[in-house]
């Protein structure tokens, strides 16, 4: 039987802090206090705390996959790994002119994951960004960014590579399935917005106001669609995970909301907004392939949920 995760992930921590020398550890070890580092999100190519894998051995990138597969489902370690590899593919496409590199993900921890009992880590680059924060052995998850750059290779009309074709295809899915009526409620813009919402701000500017169409205003079917559309982010968890988080979901106060064209190969975004959930996804560049999506949890990003419930039991101070 497995450990359970937060034992999975303090021994994932701590092996990867052992596997770096001196110098790899000074760039990948931080305090937990220190928020500017720790409450992060930045799914563009841009300078980021923490160490970069390409400057690991191969010993130190395989600690950090190891621990950054402590937080995703098979299925979502997949999609991230197909992620990474879609650098190369990038690069090639614009001839080589960024020098943008598969390597190019650093891995952070803040605390120290063998004997504190708040730390927290994050693995990010281009279109990669998951952070999860661990205190007194319960994990918060979020947020967790996925995006794809082409979002969809095609060959002889197959798709080679789709990484997030399943949150495309479940969101129009659901919007043909409410009907004319429907669909004039859940689209609230011509027009796509130029990104996600709530972009790379450590917190969720809010609270937002809930747009489109309440999940208790769908049909059977289309109810159904909206719980399989939810179901595809939380599952990116691991299972214990995805549970816990669809058990403090309140679905009837879900709501879906879509702007921009319905048809394919369109600049479109959508979000779907619940208790403490926000899912954005958005394929607004390249002429509708280049997807960004977002799985946020707006009160309890960066383990808010957990931090404050330890300040409860645990009244000393903190920044």
């Amino acid at each position: 039987m497995e450990d359970p995760l937060p034992e999975q992930m303090r021994a994932a921590g701590t092996v990867l802090l052992a596997s770096l020398d001196e110098e790899a550890r000074a760039r990948a070890a931080y305090r937990f206090d220190d928020d500017a580092a720790r409450r992060w999100l930045e799914y563009r190519p841009r300078p980021r705390p923490g160490v970069c894998l390409a400057d690991l051995d191969v010993a130190g990138r395989k600690a950090a996959h190891r621990l950054l597969a402590t937080a995703l489902s098979p299925a979502a370690y997949a999609q991230a790994m197909a992620i990474v590899a879609l650098e190369e593919v990038l690069d090639r496409a614009e001839g080589w002119r960024r020098g943008r590199h598969s390597g190019d993900y650093w891995v952070a921890v803040f605390g120290d994951p063998e004997r504190d009992d708040r730390w927290a880590w994050r693995l990010e680059g281009h279109h990669l960004s998951v952070s999860m924060t661990v205190v007194d052995d319960q994990v918060s998850p979020a947020p967790l960014f996925l995006g794809a750059n082409p979002a969809v290779v095609r060959h002889a009309g197959y798709p080679v590579s789709r990484p997030l074709g399943a949150e495309e295809d479940l969101g129009r899915a659901l919007l043909d399935a409410m009907g004319p009526a429907g669909r004039a409620a859940a689209i609230v813009a011509d027009e796509a917005p130029g990104d996600i919402i709530s972009a790379t701000r450590p917190r969720v500017d809010g609270p937002l106001e809930p747009l489109g169409v309440p999940a208790d205003r769908l049909g059977p079917t289309g109810r159904a669609l909206l719980d399989q559309l939810v179901a595809v982010y939380l599952d990116r968890l691991p299972p214990e995970l995805a549970i816990r988080e669809a058990g403090r979901l309140d679905g009837r106060a879900l709501h879906f909301a879509w702007a921009g064209p319905t048809c394919p190969g369109q600049r479109h975004y959508y979000r779907v907004q619940g208790d403490d959930l926000l899912i954005e996804y958005d394929n607004t560049s390249d002429d509708g392939n280049h997807a960004h999506t977002v799985l946020r949890r707006p009160t309890s990003d960066f383990g808010e949920d957990v931090l404050a419930a330890h300040h409860q039991t645990h009244p000393h101070p903190h920044p």
